[in-house]
């Protein structure tokens, strides 16, 4: 029987892609560059702000103009990074469920600290562990974060499931030893399927996981 349930954050537990593009869009207009649609910023963040200056400006990081768009981009983001951003729909049942039995709810991101925590303190969002890069020394795909997130809720490895969009989570759990969901929802880089991932199971919607909870509490 599970007591933890660990979630990724981007793509998994919050659609933040709204706010991404809020924030590339407003960069590009400064640059008098086209903008991009919420699609075309889906399959660019998961690899963080640098993919998104990297896709959207075609330049790579040692370009010297790299960093400098970066920082704006990132400004823009912590201004506008919950206007938009929500829970995946028919998500809340899994959470409702989790409550009722009394199964704990982390997050472990590779989002920095500053950001993360701000979320889920704009949408009053309350997690029993958050763990950030800013907390390990190596963030995923290393394990560690997932060891400190279960030390933290008072479980073993086996005890708790992780819930992620991206091949890096998948990695991460099995080196930790923690039962694994691919997010399939999420933002999948291009020219990646899920399926290939070897995931311990599949949800093609945020709904998919009640039943998943419900087999292993």
């Amino acid at each position: 029987m599970i007591k933890a349930v660990l979630f990724d954050l981007d793509g998994t537990l919050l659609d933040t892609a709204p706010d991404f593009k809020t924030a590339l869009n407003l960069l590009l207009a400064e640059e008098s560059k086209a903008p991009l649609s919420e699609d075309e910023v889906k399959v660019m963040v998961s690899h963080g702000s640098a993919d998104l200056i990297a896709n959207a400006f075609n330049i790579k990081a040692d370009n010297p103009a790299f960093e400098p768009l970066r920082e704006r981009l990132l400004a823009f983001y912590l201004a506008h990074l919950s206007d938009n951003t929500h829970y995946y729909p028919g998500l809340e049942t899994s959470l409702d469920f989790m409550k009722d039995k009394g199964l704990s709810y982390g997050v472990v991101t590779n989002k920095p600290l500053l950001y993360a925590e701000k979320i889920l303190t704009d949408l009053n969002i309350e997690v029993d562990c958050l763990v950030c890069p800013d907390h390990v020394v190596n963030p995923k795909p290393d394990p560690e974060a997932l060891f400190y997130a279960c030390d933290k809720l008072n479980c073993t490895v086996a005890e708790a499931i992780f819930i992620g969009d991206h091949l890096r989570d998948i990695i991460a759990g099995k080196a930790a030893g923690i039962p694994t969901v691919a997010a399939a929802y999420g933002y999948i880089p291009a020219g990646e399927s899920v399926t290939e991932w070897n995931a311990d199971y599949i949800i093609d919607q945020a709904s998919d996981l009640l039943a998943i909870l419900e087999q292993l509490s």
